[in-house]
């Protein structure tokens, strides 16, 4: 399993080292990623999710603050019989970032993305 995982900025912090170090238990490779950064940097909503990160996971993580490069790399990762789980947006349709909805769909990233 391949876990792509971000936090919602402008929610609770306490949340992100936890929702990491689950990701880490049940996966094989995590990407930390963007999930709607709102009004916060998306780099330090990621370096709190690291801070629930156990040393022994760390090899195994990968941050891509950019949510397409994320998506994109893990797909690139994946071989037969791997399973590519993106987490977090869920059926939204959009990035959200200082205050602008910018288009960005999950799922279109992942078909565009297996295609190549």
């Amino acid at each position: 399993v391949i876990t792509v995982i971000g936090c919602g900025g402008d929610r609770d912090k306490t949340k992100r080292p936890i929702m990491a170090k689950t990701a880490c238990e049940w996966s094989d490779r995590v990407i930390l990623t963007s999930d709607n950064p709102r009004s916060e940097d998306p780099a330090q909503i990621i370096r709190d999710m690291e801070e629930g990160i156990d040393p022994a996971f760390k090899r195994f993580t990968l941050s891509i603050t950019d949510r397409h490069e994320a998506i994109k790399t893990a797909v690139m990762l994946a071989k037969p019989g791997d399973i590519v789980l993106v987490a977090g947006k869920g059926h939204e349709k959009y990035q959200e970032v200082n205050g602008v909805r910018n288009h960005f769909d999950d799922m279109e990233e992942l078909v565009e993305h297996f295609k190549l």
